[in-house]
């Protein structure tokens, strides 16, 4: 057999086991890693799309939380694992923000991850302690306005999503109010209900139970639309033009095989078309539209640049 004939064989033979590997696929149970501890609006979000892909495609999809360093400790796990498609990471747009808010990050957004799909879109919301007298956004920014410095919030942690809406309100309405930056929602929680911070930007879904309750006051939704579950303001009915959102990020390590790629969109799909998630992201106030990987891909490398620049502006810097 001459060497082209022994190249082109073991070509063959390395696509065939691919191509099996991808069938078989997945064969055991499968870590999928969220970078918040567990109880907040994304930890839900991801148990959910986990348990409906154990449904569809067979073996336990196991949700493994990594809090901290908003959402970067869980995301460097996910890059240094082998690429085969049993160690995945469920992150929001807050991955886009990491190169400007973190030095020495020890991957990159777009070429140390593989883009499965997204599952849903997260909207965002800015709460209060039912202390602070004031009822909507602009009643808020006058308050803030009067007592500069003087007022505190709350996120899920440094360089989420969460921490950089409100730096653009912040911004935009002309405030000066002071991060305090949590290891995820649900600890979030607890002090806005105290009192122990007087605001907090949240998911809709770790927010809703608590202000039907009166634990808590909702002043705006941070996108322009129009939830089924709440009837809340934008803040761009205030501030024109103002949407920070979190879309819900499925990817695994770089360069894994496209079969098991796909196998894995194929089951996003599936599950994206079922009453039962459809009705369960509506409720935990989230969007639910199925992308592919290559639009997962695209709309990063759109992403990326908007996110920088968003945090340059707002003042972010890496530390």
């Amino acid at each position: 057999m001459s060497f082209l004939s022994r190249t082109v064989f073991a070509a063959l033979i390395g696509a065939l086991s691919s191509l099996s590997q991808a069938q078989s696929y997945p064969a055991k149970p499968v870590r999928m890693l969220v970078g918040i501890a567990p109880g907040g609006g994304l930890d839900t979000g991801t148990r959910t799309v986990a348990n409906k892909l154990a449904e569809l495609l067979g073996q336990p999809f196991i949700v493994e939380n990594r809090a901290g360093g908003g959402g970067s400790i869980a995301a460097a796990v996910v890059t240094s694992a082998a690429p085969d498609g049993y160690t995945l990471l469920m992150a929001t747009t807050t991955i886009m923000i990491h190169p400007a808010v973190f030095a020495n990050l020890p991957y990159d957004p777009i070429k140390s991850f593989t883009p499965v799909g997204a599952a849903g879109t997260e909207l965002l919301v800015i709460s209060v302690n039912p202390s602070v007298p004031a009822k909507n956004t602009a009643e808020l920014i006058a308050l803030l306005r009067a007592s500069p410095g003087k007022f505190n919030y709350g996120t899920p942690g440094i360089g989420t999503a969460h921490h950089l809406a409100i730096e653009m309100f912040k911004k935009q309405a002309g405030v000066d109010i002071v991060h305090v930056p949590y290891k995820g929602a649900a600890l979030v929680t607890p002090d806005l209900i105290s009192g122990q911070i007087p605001m907090a930007m949240m998911s809709v879904n770790t927010t809703l139970p608590q202000a039907k309750a009166g634990k808590i006051r909702v002043i705006a939704i941070s996108s322009p639309v129009k939830l089924s579950v709440a009837d809340w303001p934008a803040i761009s009915e205030t501030l024109p033009g103002f949407d920070a959102s979190s879309t819900r990020l499925l990817m695994g390590p770089a360069n894994m095989p496209r079969e098991i790629v796909q196998r894995l969109s194929d089951g996003l799909r599936r599950m994206m078309a079922s009453e039962d998630i459809q009705r369960a992201f509506t409720q935990q106030g989230a969007h639910w539209q199925f992308v592919s990987p290559e639009e997962l891909a695209a709309s990063m490398r759109v992403d990326l640049p908007k996110w920088m620049a968003a945090a340059k502006d707002a003042g972010v810097k890496p530390e």
